[in-house]
Order: C-alpha cells, then sequence, then structure tokens
C-alpha cells in the first residue's frame, strides 16, 4: 500500500466514521471530504468539484421537482383514497393494493417523498378501519425501499452506478432495466408481508397521536351534523332558475346552501354563495338541511330539486375538502355578536362563512340554531372556502379561532392539475423509454411542462430538490476517482476476489451483495453505491466478465435496507407511526434481506450474463 492510498483511505475512514457518528452532517461531511482531497495532492481542485458538473446530478435534483408536481396535485392522496376504496374491509387486499401502489409510484419519484405522502393515507385509512397502524407501516417502508429496484430512476444508487459504468466505458441500464428483478422482489415482499404482519407488534402510533388535532369525523359528531348534509340538482323547470339566494330566503325553511357546484367548460366549478347569486338550471346545491325528513321531501317537490348521493363516505363533504373546510371558533365577551342571532348577525354576509354548529357547553343546538341568541363563550363551527377561514384567523373581536381541522394539512396547492401532472409524467416515461432523448432532456422537459401547467411554481421547485442528498453525492463522488489512482480500487477488487477464490461469479455476485448491503447498515446508500461500484467493476474487470451484472448487484443491494430502522430514512420515518422498536426491524427485516439476495443472485445472473 502506497502513502498516497493510505491517506486516501484515512480520510474515507473518517468521513465513515462521522456518519456514523451523525455529526457533523452528511453533506457538511460531503464539502469537508471536497476540501481535504486536493490538500493531499492526489486530485486537483477541479478534480474534487467534478460531481457538480455530473449530468446525473443534474438528473436527480430534475426528479425531485418532477416527483413535487405529483406531490402537489394530489396524484399521490388520490392513489391512496383509491386504495381504501378497493380493499374494502380487507386487510390483506388493503396490504397487497398499498404495497403495490408504493411501489408504482416510487419507480417514479423519491422512496423518501412517497413514505412521507402515504404516512397520513394510511394512518387515515387504520383511523378509518380500525387497522392498527403497526400492521402497514412495515410493509409501506418495505414497499418504498424495493420501488428502488424496478426502474433507472426511482433512487440515487442507480443512477450512480449507471454513471459509473458510463464513466469507464460500459454500457449503462436502460429505464426499465430494473425491472426483471424488482418486480420478483416485490412479489416476494407482499407475500413475505402476509405471513410476517402476525409478528409484527399490535401498537398504535405514537403517544403524541393522542393529541392530534380535530377532524371533520370529529365535528361531525361533536355537532351532530350526521344526515344535516345533502346535494341536490336543479331540474329543469324549478322555480329556483334565475332567482337569487336573497329572493328564495332558504333559510326561512331550515335550508343552508353551502356552496354551488356549476358545471364549467371542462370541469365543476365550486361557487361561494352570497345574497345575489343567481341559480341555475343543472346546479348541484350542497345544503345543511335542518327539517324533519316529511319537510324534505316537500322542499324537494316544492322547489324541483334531485337529491343526488353524497361523496366522501357521507362525511358531511369531505370529498370536497380540498376546496371546503371548517373551523371551530369561540363567542368572546367583547364581540357585537352577543345577544344576536345568527341571522340578525348576517355572519355569512360579514365572514363569507355559515355557520353549521352550536353549542353551549355541552348542549348541542339542532333545527332552532338560527333562532338562539348568542351568548358569551358559546362555541361555533363554520363551514367555507379555507381562504376565508384563513382570513377569519386574521380577524380580532368577533370570534377567536379555537382549532383548525387536521385536513387543512391535507390541502393540494395544485389538486386540479392533477391530469397534467399525470400526462407530463407519461410523456416524460415515454421519452426515457423510446430513448429519444437523453434522460437529462427527458426529465428536463416535464419539469418546465409542469411548470408551464400550474403543477409546481418556482419557490416550490427549489424547495423540493433536496439539496443534502446532491452534496452528499457531489462530495463523494471523488473518492471513486482518488481510489482508482491510487490502486485502492484494485486492492478492494482483489482482496474480495482472494477471499472467494477460484469461486463461481454467482458466489463473487453474494459477497460484493453482502459488503454492499452491510455499508449501507452504517452510511447511507448513495455514499455505498459511491464506494462500491468502481470496485464491482474492477471485479468484473478481473474476471473478464461483463461489468453489467456486477454493477447491477450493487446497485440491488443498495436498496436492500430493510434490517434496521437507521438504514434508510424510509425506515426511520415510518418507526413513530407504527409504534416501532429496533428489533423490530431486524426480526423481520434481516430474513427478507437474505431472501433478496437469494433471488438477486439467482437472478442477475440470467438477465444479464457475466
Amino acid at each position: 500500500m502506497n502513502s498516497d492510498l493510505a491517506l486516501v483511505l484515512a480520510l474515507l475512514a473518517a468521513a465513515i466514521a462521522m456518519f456514523l457518528v451523525g455529526r457533523p452532517r452528511m453533506d457538511v461531511v460531503a464539502l469537508l471530504v471536497i476540501a481535504a482531497l486536493p490538500l493531499t495532492g492526489v486530485l486537483t481542485l477541479d478534480e474534487a468539484l467534478v460531481g457538480f458538473g455530473d449530468r446525473n446530478v443534474v438528473l436527480i435534483a430534475l426528479l425531485f421537482v418532477l416527483g413535487e408536481g405529483l406531490v402537489r396535485t394530489g396524484v399521490a392522496r388520490r392513489l391512496g383514497d383509491w386504495i381504501q376504496a378497493r380493499a374494502g374491509g380487507s386487510e390483506t387486499r388493503l396490504l397487497v393494493l398499498l404495497m403495490l401502489a408504493v411501489g408504482a409510484l416510487g419507480s417514479l419519484m423519491s422512496s423518501t417523498a412517497v413514505v412521507a405522502i402515504f404516512i397520513p393515507v394510511v394512518l387515515r385509512i387504520c383511523q378509518t378501519t380500525g387497522t392498527a397502524p403497526s400492521r402497514l407501516m412495515m410493509p409501506l417502508s418495505f414497499a418504498a425501499l424495493i420501488s428502488g429496484m424496478l426502474t433507472l430512476v426511482a433512487t440515487t444508487p442507480n443512477l450512480v452506478v449507471d454513471a459509473e459504468l458510463a464513466r469507464q466505458g460500459a454500457p449503462g441500464f436502460h429505464f426499465f432495466s430494473f425491472a426483471p428483478f424488482g418486480v420478483p422482489v416485490l412479489v416476494l415482499g407482499i407475500g413475505y408481508m402476509l405471513v410476517a404482519r402476525r409478528w409484527l407488534p399490535g401498537a398504535g402510533p405514537e403517544p403524541g397521536a393522542r393529541h392530534r388535532r380535530p377532524t371533520f369525523r370529529d365535528w361531525i359528531e361533536k355537532y351532530a351534523l350526521a344526515d344535516h348534509e345533502f346535494r341536490a340538482r336543479v331540474l329543469p323547470g324549478s322555480p329556483l332558475i334565475g332567482r337569487s339566494l336573497a329572493e328564495l330566503s332558504l333559510r326561512a325553511a331550515g335550508v343552508n346552501v353551502l356552496a354551488i357546484e356549476r358545471g364549467a367548460r371542462f370541469q365543476k366549478q365550486l361557487l361561494r354563495p352570497t345574497a345575489q347569486t343567481e341559480l341555475e338550471l343543472g346546479d348541484v346545491l350542497l345544503m345543511d338541511v335542518r327539517t324533519p325528513a316529511v319537510e324534505r321531501d316537500e322542499l324537494r317537490r316544492r322547489f324541483g330539486l334531485a337529491f343526488l348521493p353524497l361523496g366522501g363516505a357521507n362525511q358531511y363533504f369531505s370529498d370536497v375538502s380540498q376546496e371546503l373546510g371548517m373551523v371551530e371558533a369561540i363567542v368572546p365577551a367583547e364581540s357585537k355578536l352577543v345577544g344576536r342571532t345568527i341571522l340578525e348577525a348576517r355572519m355569512r354576509r360579514q365572514l363569507k362563512l355559515t355557520v353549521i354548529g352550536l353549542r353551549r357547553g355541552r348542549t348541542v343546538y339542532g333545527r332552532d340554531i338560527f333562532e338562539q341568541p348568542l351568548k358569551v363563550g358559546d362555541t361555533l363551527l363554520l363551514f367555507g372556502f379555507w381562504k376565508d377561514i384563513e382570513a377569519l384567523r386574521g380577524e380580532s373581536g368577533e370570534l377567536i379561532v379555537l382549532s383548525l381541522p387536521a385536513e387543512r394539512d391535507e390541502r393540494l396547492p395544485a389538486a386540479d392539475r392533477a391530469p397534467h401532472a399525470l400526462a407530463v409524467l407519461g410523456l416524460v416515461v415515454a421519452l426515457m423509454v423510446s430513448g429519444v432523448v437523453p434522460n437529462l432532456l427527458a426529465v428536463l422537459i416535464g419539469c418546465l411542462l409542469m411548470g408551464a401547467l400550474g403543477c409546481v411554481d418556482t419557490d416550490s421547485a427549489y424547495r423540493a430538490i433536496r439539496w443534502q442528498t446532491l452534496i452528499l453525492i457531489v462530495g463523494m463522488m471523488p473518492f471513486s476517482i482518488a481510489l482508482q489512482r491510487t490502486g485502492g480500487v484494485d486492492l478492494a477488487a482483489s482482496f474480495l476476489l482472494g477471499l472467494v477464490g477460484e469461486a463461481s461469479p454467482r458466489l463473487v455476485m453474494a459477497a460484493l451483495f453482502l459488503i454492499t448491503a452491510g455499508l449501507g447498515l452504517t452510511i447511507s446508500n448513495t455514499a455505498t453505491a459511491v464506494l462500491m461500484a468502481p470496485v464491482a467493476l474492477a471485479v468484473a474487470s478481473e474476471l473478464g466478465a461483463s461489468a453489467q451484472p456486477f454493477a447491477m448487484i450493487v446497485a440491488l443491494a443498495a436498496s436492500t435496507a430493510f434490517m434496521t430502522p437507521v438504514s434508510s430514512p424510509v425506515n426511520t420515518l415510518v418507526v413513530g407511526p407504527g409504534g416501532y422498536a429496533f428489533r423490530d426491524f431486524v426480526r423481520i427485516g434481516l430474513p427478507f434481506s437474505l431472501l433478496v439476495l437469494v433471488v438477486c443472485v439467482l437472478l442477475v445472473p440470467l438477465v444479464l450474463p457475466p
């Protein structure tokens, strides 16, 4: 071993030690590496900074932006709602659909982002179905990790390994080169979790979840709103057509029009009802009705309405929670509302919100809600557009906002752009699969289209980029150059071959897999791929074999981070919501990692002959 190699290895060991300790942050460690390597004399400053000009680094940054478009438009959340609807009451069907959906979506965007999106979706499903979150959170994280084995762009290590192949002049991977291995592993993972779920703890969410914010469902129960919500279409010949809400005085009949769905050119619009709003043929009225069933039938005949099925699982228009929400407020002592009824106070005109609930102590008012003079300490539940709710928070004096529902945090900034986001995603995938343009250009076109179509804006695009990840990649890239220049890669390859002797390529691949997966337990899978890809290619060269199967083994092993909760951010995210302990991941993840090892070592030489 020469002195230059010893110096580089000492620097690498120091970087790994800092990764293990967690101080300083990984991106800061990477910057320290960039500063230190030129001082060793092994690399020039330009060579240490080569990662900043690497096209795959730019590609990874653009993929974060593309994924943000899917997040902001709610594509992933709608997928979660579809899963719940399809699964019905079956936990088995729910687990299978969840893992398939997460695997499919994670193959096109960051697996960490997919898990972050699906955690609230899964918790909502668990709350609805009564399923313990621990039964679904680990399957969620496993599926997200497996998604990295499905496509070239699914996870950063795939792109790192592909870039190393290109740098050494070897043929790279195509978009679906990983699918022949990832799809069987995903099927294996689903089957494994169906069996292993019996060993998962029956814990619920972390203790802090008991102090969660209220939801629509909570308030529906608290204010006895069930059976008060109705959708009704204005039929031909209805006396409502062409008349304003002020003329109709529907409140006198116990009817509150909360919003109006009106067909636009391409999609429905939700309109805020005002005294001047004139109703049109085909309008769908979202109504809060405080009359007995017999009187409701009379209202339907009198006004020429057709009652429609309710969306959102009959949860007080929760299907339109992207536009409409609720807020709970209290009447303070100095409020001018004291002593006046809701009708007298003209609260809709003043606040642009409709009062749908009134509580006084333990008493909940129903049909007589509009006739009750308000008192100090009364709690009101108001319904309306989110921007009007936000405006109420800025008001002072008349009402004090007590709480906002959890649904407020689930609002999507560009929910109406979901079809556009899907179309752009389809175009990007088609361009990458066909090879008409380079992958980088295909994703750049997709990002520009996302911006032009309103799926992302400039600020959200910059926020979406995980700069820590990019700096980590850039900082670790020079190590591969330094190790090759000083003979470190050849030394590692010779050492590995010395361990396995004259073994078959499959045994060499198994050794590579174990070392890569083991290293990934201590440092990030991205850094692992940067370090191990040159070693894999050197091993292939020593054996006189094709570089692709050995590079593929490293990429697949880098995604095999099932064994501990700190192996990947994907696992770390689900620890709290799932109520897991460290040993739960070891008990479930270690056997599955060994199964993945066997599958990969069997399949890779068949699909990619050495």
